[in-house]
């Protein structure tokens, strides 16, 4: 099994160190980067497999640093960073690639599980999916590269083998807005919280949506 790289930009030193030491038995090649600057200064060198970034960094902000390696580095799979009680992420970044994300406090658990997950998903285009969950898993993985969509077909499918999923319709309802198509974008908010009426991202989601202020986001799961 090849050794991954990962590169973690973070202005907090204490976010760096605590994301290095959890990584450090999981057999991966780990750098660190306090800005953007420097983040994009390591992927000329390096090309890496899972990125974590925060948004919210000085000078050029994590948006800008998303987009610059993604277009160098298409494959890249990243982690964003995000703050307690800003759990909403921009559409752009969604728009990018950007699938997968780790909310502030989070337990060295969360943060082993989550590359775990990221890592078994790159193995999912070489199976048939075969059940509900791996559907979704083909979605995201579609989403992180930018596939709409053949992340919807998945999530559809998704769906279809079992309906009682409120992740999935708020999945499928965050695709069209991205996609631009609101009105099915709400229709799929509604019907995850006629399933979970207590789901809330699809709750934040209805509620952004009908409102449609501009810099407002979409939340794709319970733990952003």
């Amino acid at each position: 099994m090849k050794e991954r790289k990962v590169l973690i930009v973070d202005d907090e030193k204490n976010i760096r160190m605590t994301l290095s030491q959890t990584l450090a038995d999981m057999e991966l090649s780990i750098e660190t980067a306090i800005n953007g600057e420097e983040a994009l200064a390591k992927s000329e060198g390096t090309k890496f497999d899972i990125l974590f970034l925060d948004l919210k960094m000085p000078g050029m902000d994590g948006m800008e640093v998303l987009r610059q390696i993604k277009d160098s580095q298409p494959d890249v799979k990243v982690i964003i960073i995000t703050a307690h009680g800003s759990i909403e992420i921009a559409v752009e970044a969604m728009k990018l690639g950007a699938v997968d994300f780790l909310q502030k406090p989070y337990t060295p658990n969360e943060i082993r599980e989550l590359v775990s997950t990221i890592i078994k998903r790159e193995y999912l285009i070489s199976k048939e999916p075969q059940d509900y969950r791996t559907y979704v898993e083909y979605a995201k993985k579609s989403i992180a590269e930018r596939q709409f969509d053949l992340a919807i077909q998945y999530i559809k499918k998704a769906i279809a083998m079992d309906y009682d999923h409120a992740e999935a319709f708020n999945i499928l309802g965050a695709l069209y807005e991205i996609m631009g198509d609101i009105a099915e974008a709400q229709k799929n908010y509604r019907i995850a919280l006629s399933i979970d009426p207590t789901y809330e991202p699809a709750e934040k989601n209805l509620y952004r949506s009908t409102r449609l202020r501009s810099g407002d986001s979409i939340i794709f799961n319970k733990n952003e």
